[in-house]
Order: C-alpha cells, then structure tokens, then sequence
C-alpha cells in the first residue's frame, strides 16, 4: 500500500475514535474515490503516491466548486462544509505556489517558447507545455492559464 494512502486510513481511523464526524465523512469519500480510481481500466491496480496526490486533488477541486456553488444559490451552511472539507483535504496536498512564484516560472517559461520561435497569444500552448512539469500539483491549472494568458497579452 503506498504511504499516502496509508496515512489516509490512518487518519480515518483516528478521526473515527475522536468521532470527528466532518474529517472521517471526507477520508472515507477520498479514500472511496482512489479505491474506484485503482479499479477503473482493465484491470485492477494500485495507486502511486502521486497518482493517489491527483485523487486527492481533484476532490479538492470538487469541494471549492461545490462550495462555490452552495453559495451563489444561497445556501450558506453546505457552503461552509464544503469548504470545511476542502481545507481537510488541502492538508494532504503540497504547499501551493505563490501568485509571485508562479509568475517567476510562467515567466521564464514564456521567454523559454519566444526563444523557439512563439509569438502572441497563439503560444500558450507552447508556454503551457513548459510550464506544466515545473507547476504539477503546485498550482491549479487555471491560476496556471491565467497568469500565462496575463503574461503573453502584457
């Protein structure tokens, strides 16, 4: 089993004696969402530890989405549990860059593309494919296009 999803049952497990009924509801649905992952395909696997980080991030996702749609149709308190959730989840990834940061690669990636030959708007898909490597699981992808798009217009 890897560690990551280790420690995941791990911290159910503790969050089941604590009765912490918030944090156990969200272990068992990620650690249900990486146990459908690991069966979907052909055949059954298991999951790395950076495939099991891609689970846990598109859950995160998830949870801001729902939250952000909780809260446009007014519905405060689901609003905040699944911002609640989010955050649990936001534990077990890694450290996100800064607006600062990511500017810095996006930066150094655009320059990377004009040096190839990539001029205007129509180099994103150059820039992104640079960018990428450097930013995965660091950064949410749209921050990622939006400070890229930024960059090539200005």
């Amino acid at each position: 089993m890897t560690t990551l999803k280790a420690r995941l049952k791990d911290d159910l497990t503790t969050a089941m004696k604590a009765r912490d009924e918030l944090r156990s509801s969200t272990l068992r649905l990620t650690l249900t969402a990486v146990a459908k992952e690991e069966v979907a395909g052909k055949t059954a696997r298991e999951l790395s530890d950076d495939e099991v980080l891609k689970v846990i991030a598109k859950e995160a996702k998830k949870r801001r989405e729902a939250a952000e749609a909780f809260e446009q149709g007014g519905r405060a308190e689901s609003a905040a549990r699944e911002l609640a959730e989010g955050e649990i989840l936001d534990a077990y990834l890694p450290k996100q860059l800064s607006d600062d940061e990511l500017t810095e690669i996006v930066a150094s990636a655009v320059e990377e593309a004009r040096a190839a030959g990539a001029e205007g708007p129509r180099a994103m898909g150059a820039v992104m494919k640079i960018v990428n490597p450097k930013v995965a699981g660091l950064a949410d992808g749209g921050r990622v296009a939006a400070a890229v798009k930024k960059l090539l217009a200005g």
